[in-house]
């Protein structure tokens, strides 16, 4: 989404990320409701925090660790971050080793590099980590 690549998301960024969805015809008042659900500059943090209170009460979280379940065969839960930050670069909408590194920010990972995809999954769907 962050078309200009400076960090943030701003009006262009949502105007451009709509062309690419093919809606040229988005008003402007329209943008500016949305950036001001945030509140300050929306960084892949602010993103998160946002993307997960529009998530809760829905079973998405269920379709994501369902999603991290297809590359965990074994079921244990995790997955080693290598792997995933391979995936991330290399497949669909390819992303930064920063973008990637921001999101392992949200996670547990343990000593041998594999990183906690349940903790990830609440912390997507719910905006913030979970007290234990």
């Amino acid at each position: 989404m962050d078309q200009n690549r400076d960090g943030f998301i701003d009006k262009e960024d949502l105007k451009d990320t709509y062309a690419s969805l093919g809606k040229t015809n988005i008003k402007d008042d329209e943008l500016d409701a949305m950036l001001k659900e945030a509140s300050g500059p929306i960084n892949f943090t602010m993103f998160l925090n946002m993307f997960g209170a529009k998530l809760t009460g829905t079973d998405a979280e269920e379709t994501i660790l369902n999603a991290f379940k297809m590359l965990d065969p074994d079921g244990k839960g995790s997955i080693n971050k290598d792997y995933i930050k391979r995936l991330l670069m290399s497949q669909a909408d390819k992303m930064t080793a920063e973008e990637v590194d921001q999101i392992f920010q949200f996670t547990t990972i343990d000593a041998a590099g594999n990183l906690d995809y349940k903790a990830l999954s609440y912390v997507l769907t719910h905006g913030e980590e979970k007290e234990e």
